[in-house]
């Protein structure tokens, strides 16, 4: 898959900060996303062990998420861990892992944020400049702003806001689980990206594209075949 290499990665914590600032001014997060189009799906995440970082990104079929592709990537991690840098920590392992990719997802579901960051380009808003195809976050965690309490049953979500802006949804993919923090990345607006993560959550409170991609992550020694089902 061919990416728009759209700057180096080896910069400085304060560089990363200052060219994130440049870059979010080209981010949409504003675009309807008809989800009756959707026919690939990827997820992407990334696990570290011991200073090594470890990609995948895993093509399923929607909406029954049959794995028709899967790319792995290795390599040192490059960047600190810096809370709303993590894009500098994870991309550069994630664009060998995207550019062996033998299908081109119509999406991508990121285990991270997009525009609810504090300067509104987390990584899934950042490598959708890179990919320059629709991307939402999906993450485990709040990295910044505040919401209401959110209602038990499945479905149910509550804006998050962030100086008067709403920049994404906690939304429950579970009755009687956390809620997971949905973002628009890039090209998809809230609506859609919340629809999309309730239409892949059919029984785990992680979306089944992010679960897939956090097994393929996690595996590099086991070595399982995604393709073959194990």
């Amino acid at each position: 898959m061919r990416l728009d290499h759209r700057h180096r990665w080896d910069l400085t914590p304060s560089e990363a900060v200052a060219l994130q600032q440049e870059l979010r001014a080209e981010v949409v997060a504003d675009r309807p996303f008809d989800l009756a189009g959707l026919r690939l799906i990827a997820g992407v995440d990334v696990s570290v062990k011991e200073n090594v970082s470890q990609a995948a990104v895993v093509v399923a079929s929607f909406p029954d998420f049959r794995v028709v592709d899967v790319a792995r990537a290795m390599r040192p991690t490059p960047f600190p861990y810096v809370p709303g840098l993590l894009s500098f920590r994870e991309g550069p392992v994630l664009e060998e892992a995207f550019e062996s990719l033998t299908t081109e997802p119509d999406l991508f579901l990121f285990d991270g944020n997009g525009i609810a960051h504090p300067r509104r380009i987390g990584i899934a808003s950042h490598m959708g400049l890179w990919l320059s195809r629709p991307t939402v976050g999906s993450a485990k965690t709040r990295l910044t702003g505040r919401h209401e309490p959110v209602p038990p049953e499945k479905g149910a979500w509550a804006p998050l806001m962030d100086k008067g802006e709403v920049i994404g949804a906690a939304l429950r993919t579970r009755a009687g689980t956390n809620p997971v923090f949905v973002s628009p990345g890039h090209l998809i607006d809230l609506p859609s990206a919340i629809d999309l993560v309730m239409r892949c959550s059919p029984r785990f409170r992680l979306p089944e594209p992010i679960r897939l991609a956090h097994n393929a992550a996690g595996a590099f020694e086991r070595g399982p075949d995604l393709l073959d089902g194990t």
